[in-house]
This record gives C-alpha cells, sequence and structure tokens, in this order.
C-alpha cells in the first residue's frame, strides 16, 4: 500500500516546495545574469534547505496519518519501517 499525495495530508510542505520552485528559478536566473559565485551558492544552499525540510515534512504528515488510522483501528497505508526507510533517503 501507499499514502497518496493530497494537499490535505502533506500541508505546509505543498507551500514549501512551491516557495523552493520560486527560489530555484530565481537561482537560475542569477546564473543566466552571471552574478557572484557566493550569492548563487547560498541561494542553491537556501533551495536544498527548503526541499529537505518539505520531505521531513511529508513525512512527519504520513506519520500521523498512519497513527490516526491505528487510533481508529484501521490497517495502516505504510508501516513505520517505510516510513522510517524513506525518511533516511532525505537524510
Amino acid at each position: 500500500m501507499a499514502v497518496e499525495m493530497r494537499p490535505e495530508l502533506v500541508g505546509d510542505a505543498l507551500t514549501r516546495l512551491r516557495r523552493a520552485h520560486g527560489q530555484l528559478g530565481g537561482v537560475i536566473a542569477m546564473i543566466e545574469a552571471g552574478e557572484d559565485c557566493a550569492a548563487v551558492l547560498t541561494q542553491l544552499a537556501a533551495v536544498s534547505r527548503a526541499l529537505d525540510r518539505a520531505g521531513f515534512k511529508i513525512v512527519a504528515s504520513g506519520l500521523r496519518h498512519c497513527q490516526a488510522a491505528r487510533e481508529r483501528g484501521e490497517e495502516p497505508p505504510m508501516s513505520e519501517q517505510e516510513w522510517e526507510k524513506l525518511f533516511l533517503s532525505l537524510a
């Protein structure tokens, strides 16, 4: 089984991804404009952090979703081990 990626499940992660998308466009524009390397790398690091945080938020939301299913007496769509594997893939 898998957890469907729905906006109401990922919440803030989707906002973070949209922001990172805009930041990445800015980084590309900076490179195309020949801007300073340090400034480009600083912005690229910010994009990377934003993507990491979005991933962590998705894992946290998924864990909460599965815990809520367990509390309702339902079988969660993914095990804690599967979530742990996904979490570690982000690290």
